[in-house]
C-alpha cells in the first residue's frame, strides 16, 4: 500500500513548527520519479500477450459454458426423477459445486502465481479444465452406473470450478500489468471478449446439436459431443499458454533479461502470495471486491447462463429458441465491448461501472416483462436492455479490478476476492432463481434477484476509487512511447523561479 502522508499522520503544529522536516519526508516516501522507473510497453509484446490470454481464457469458458447450456438435458440424464423441477434443480446444483471449489482454486493458484510465474500457472489450469470437461462426456448415465454418475459428474464438476479459481485472477493480473496505463480498459476489455467467445462457441455448438439431433438422441449420446470436443481445444489452449511472454518483472525475479525499471523489479520481488498477510492488511479491499464482484457475476451468469433455461423451462420455448437468440445478443455485445474498454479509459472505470449497475437496476423489471412477451422480437429488445447494461461491466471490470490492490499481493488478492465471491453469488445464480420461481410461483424473479444485486454493486462503486489512466499500485507508470515517458519527467520539475 502507499506510504502515509507524513503531514496526515502528524501533529498538524509539528508540520507548521518544521515544514522543512516534513517537506524532505515527504520526498523520501514519495521519491521524484526518474527516466529509468518509467516502464516503456513493447506494443507487438503488449498485443501478443493479450491475444494468448484471451484465447486461452475463450476455451476455459467454452469449457464451462457449455455445462449451462446443456443443463436440462444433463439433468435428465444424471438425475431421472419425474420431476422436471427436480432434475433441473439437481444440475443447477451441480452447476454450483463447481463453484464452491473456486475460492480454494484461488488460494491455491494465486500465491502460484506469485511464486513460479503467470504462464505456468496458467498453462496448468488450461489442462485441468481441459481434462474435468473431456472427462464429464465420457461418464456413463444413472441408467448404466446409477449413482455413481451422478459422483463423478460432482467430481469432475469440482476439477473444473478448482481450475477456474487461478483463471480470472491470473489473466487480468497479466493483462493490467503488460498494458500501459492509459489504455488498461481497452486491453483488459479482450478478457471479457474471449469469455463471450467461449459462450458463443459452447452456445453454437449446442444449438446445433438441439436443431440436429431429437430429444432421445441428445440425451443417449448428443450431450457427449461438445465434452468430448474440449479434449482437443485444451491442447489448443495449452499451446497457447505455453507460448505467453512471462511479464518483464518476473523475467527478472527469474534470473532472464528484463526491461522493467528496477522500481518495478523490487515490487515484484517481494510477493509472497501470503493469505494471512492478504486478509489480514487488504480485508476493507477484498470486501469492495467481493461486492462489484458478486453484484457483477449474478448479472453476467443470469443472462448469459440462465436465460436459455429460463426461456424454455419457465416460458415454454424450445431450447433452440433461446439459445439463438442469446447467441444474437452475445455476438453484438462481442461487437462493441472493445469500444467500451475504450470509453472506460477516456471517462473512467466508475462511470462505465455504474451506467451497467443503474441499468440492471432500473432496466431488469421492463426487460423481464418484454421477454414474457409471446415473440422473437419483445424477447430480443428485453435481452438486449440486459445485455447492454452488462457489457457496460464486461468492458470495464478486468482493467478495474486488478488496479484495486498493490503489485506483492494482486494475483493472490485478486484470485482470492474474485472466487470467493463467484462462489457465494455467480455460480448459485441459477439453482436460487430456479428456487425462488419455485417457491413464489412469479417467473419475474429473476428479474428482483438482479435489482438488488445491482443495488449493492451501485454502493460498491460509490465507494471505490477511480483507476483509469493512473500507474497500478505498487508500480511505476507504464507509458507507450519514450516521449510519454519524457513528459512524465518533466511534469514533475519544478517551474523555475525569479
Amino acid at each position: 500500500m502507499a506510504a502515509p502522508d507524513p503531514q496526515q499522520a502528524a501533529d498538524p503544529a509539528a508540520v507548521k513548527r518544521h515544514p522543512a522536516l516534513f517537506r524532505a519526508i515527504r520526498k523520501r516516501q514519495n521519491p521524484r520519479l526518474r527516466r529509468t522507473d518509467i516502464t516503456v510497453t513493447d506494443d507487438a509484446a503488449v498485443k501478443r500477450a493479450v491475444k494468448a490470454a484471451s484465447l486461452g481464457n475463450a476455451m476455459e469458458w467454452f469449457d464451462f459454458g457449455i455445462y449451462s447450456y446443456l443443463a436440462v438435458t444433463i439433468g435428465h440424464v444424471f438425475f431421472p426423477s419425474g420431476n422436471d423441477t427436480t432434475q433441473l434443480l439437481s444440475s443447477f446444483a451441480t452447476f454450483a459445486v463447481a463453484f464452491l471449489v473456486r475460492p480454494l482454486g484461488g488460494m491455491f493458484f494465486g500465491p502460484m502465481g506469485d511464486k513460479v510465474g503467470r504462464k505456468k500457472v496458467l498453462a496448468l489450469t488450461m489442462i485441468l479444465m481441459a481434462v474435468g470437461t473431456f472427462a464429464i462426456g465420457l461418464i456413463p448415465s444413472h441408467d448404466t452406473i446409477g449413482v455413481w454418475a451422478a459422483v463423478l459428474l460432482i467430481f469432475f464438476r469440482m476439477l473444473q470450478g478448482f481450475s477456474t479459481g487461478g483463471e480470472y485472477g491470473g489473466a487480468s493480473t497479466f493483462i493490467a500489468e503488460y498494458a500501459p496505463d492509459k489504455r488498461r480498459g481497452f486491453f483488459g476489455s479482450f478478457l471479457e471478449f474471449g469469455t463471450l467467445a467461449g459462450y458463443v462457441g459452447a452456445a453454437g455448438l449446442v444449438t446445433a446439436l438441439y436443431a440436429l439431433l431429437n430429444d432421445a438422441q441428445m440425451e443417449a449420446w448428443g450431450w457427449r459431443i461438445p465434452f468430448l470436443v474440449a479434449g482437443p481445444l485444451g491442447l489448443v489452449g495449452l499451446y497457447l499458454r505455453l507460448k505467453l511472454d512471462e511479464t518483464p518483472a518476473f523475467q527478472k525475479l527469474e534470473g532472464g533479461t528484463a526491461h522493467a525499471s528496477e522500481a518495478a523489479d523490487g515490487v515484484e520481488a517481494t510477493a509472497k502470495g501470503d493469505l494471512a498477510k492478504i486478509f489480514r492488511q487488504y480485508w476493507p479491499t477484498l470486501i469492495l471486491c467481493i461486492c462489484l464482484v458478486g453484484a457483477y457475476n449474478i448479472t453476467d451468469y443470469m443472462l448469459l447462463s440462465y436465460m436459455p433455461t429460463y426461456l424454455s423451462d419457465e416460458l415454454g420455448y424450445s431450447e433452440t429458441h433461446g439459445l439463438l437468440i442469446l447467441l444474437a445478443v452475445m455476438v453484438f455485445l462481442m461487437l462493441i465491448i472493445s469500444q467500451v474498454g475504450k470509453l472506460s479509459d477516456r471517462f473512467g472505470r466508475k462511470p462505465l461501472l455504474m451506467t451497467g449497475m443503474l441499468g440492471f437496476l432500473f432496466l431488469s423489471l421492463p426487460a423481464f416483462l418484454l421477454i414474457r412477451i409471446d415473440g422473437i422480437l419483445p424477447i430480443t429488445i428485453g435481452m438486449l436492455m440486459l445485455g447492454l447494461s452488462l457489457v457496460c461491466m464486461l468492458g470495464t471490470m478486468s482493467a478495474a479490478l486488478p488496479a484495486l490492490f498493490p503489485t506483492n499481493v494482486r494475483y493472490g488478492s485478486l484470485s482470492v476476492g474474485y472466487n470467493l465471491s463467484a462462489s457465494i453469488f455467480g455460480g448459485t445464480t441459477p439453482l436460487v432463481i430456479t428456487a425462488l420461481i419455485s417457491w413464489t410461483g412469479s417467473n419475474l424473479m429473476p428479474a428482483y434477484y438482479a435489482m438488488a444485486a445491482a443495488l449493492v454493486g451501485v454502493i460498491a462503486v460509490a465507494c471505490m476509487k477511480e483507476t483509469a489512466q493512473q500507474p497500478l499500485i505498487g508500480s511505476p507508470p507504464s507509458v507507450e512511447t519514450d516521449e510519454e515517458a519524457a513528459e512524465l519527467v518533466q511534469a514533475q520539475s519544478p517551474e523555475p523561479k525569479f
